[in-house]
């Protein structure tokens, strides 16, 4: 199931791509046209938060679309603006640095693996103010740094409440994944020593384009990512080659700060940033950036 927000006629709605990923379900439309009464709240953090009820809900309408055709409410994806999928996330989005072996060694100069690549997850955070969805611009802060780098990640949203998981249950925890671009201005990273800074800029957290359910993603550990400026592959690498894997990740963080329902962790970028191009390459206005994830779809925004 890709789950999505968009907006039509000036509001925002909640819905799914039919099966075919040609058109998309609009969840409280379809709800009300089979059953008549609409139980379903109007986001999709409200519907994760709602948990199985909610899920079983929109199982039944996704069967009843699939024994129809001709129905009059489904959309096309021309007459629509698909957002963010959580376009304003109840908290800080939990970042993961130096997730992949090849990007943390490009970022460290002793060249030794046993110094460059963590020995525990590293965990930071960016404000909820830097989403933006798919199509949107990201602002390039030109009046605070002159060095706004890009980081295809996996980004994992939390399904329910998780306390102290093991990494055994850490995947019943999961509802689903999206890709994220953890844009970065790294002469502001670099300078406050404590990455919020430069990683919170507003509009540096592009994400989306769908929120895909885990029962939709048969194999999360072998994912290729990959991230494209104005057409060039700048960055692609595969999700079996993190160093510390969601389970972990779920499981780590979760110990003593309680992750809740629509909580997203974003689990590292690989290498090919442009920081540690020779020369540094930084982005740009007009720069056009796509960022695919197997089976998520692409992310396409442009900086301004």
């Amino acid at each position: 199931m890709h789950f999505l927000t968009y907006q039509s006629n000036g509001q925002e709605e909640i819905g799914l791509l039919t099966a075919d990923q040609k058109q998309i379900i609009p969840l409280l439309a379809a709800e009300h046209h089979f059953y008549g009464e609409t139980i379903l709240p109007t986001t999709l953090l409200s519907l994760i938060q709602q948990g199985e009820l909610a899920l079983q809900r929109v199982k039944s309408i996704v069967k009843s679309v699939e024994a129809q055709s001709d129905l009059p409410f489904l959309l096309s994806p021309d007459n629509i603006r698909i957002v963010a999928p959580i376009p304003r996330p109840a908290k800080n989005i939990f970042c993961i640095g130096k997730n992949y072996a090849e990007h943390a060694m490009e970022g460290d100069t002793s060249a030794d693996p046993s110094v460059a690549i963590p020995k525990y997850p590293v965990i930071f955070t960016k404000a909820p103010t830097t989403v933006i969805g798919p199509g949107d611009i990201i602002n390039s802060h030109s009046q605070v740094t002159n060095a706004l780098d890009y980081e295809v990640e996996l980004a994992v949203i939390i399904g329910k409440k998780a306390s102290y998981v093991s990494k055994e249950e850490a995947m019943d925890y999961v509802f689903g994944y999206t890709i994220l671009n953890d844009v970065t201005a790294r002469d502001l990273q670099k300078r406050h020593q404590q990455w919020f800074r430069g990683k919170s800029l507003d509009t540096t957290a592009p994400m989306g384009p769908f929120l895909v359910h885990k029962t939709s993603v048969p194999s999360v550990n072998d994912l290729t990512v990959t991230l494209k400026v104005n057409g060039e592959l700048r960055q692609h690498a595969n999700t079996n080659s993190l160093i510390f894997d969601i389970p972990t990740l779920i499981s780590t963080i979760s110990s003593g700060i309680t992750l809740e329902p629509g909580d997203i962790i974003s689990t590292g970028t690989p290498a090919g940033v442009g920081a540690y191009s020779t020369p540094p390459v930084f982005l740009k206005p007009g720069d056009k950036l796509e960022l695919s994830i197997t089976g998520l779809g692409t992310l396409i925004n442009t900086v301004g």
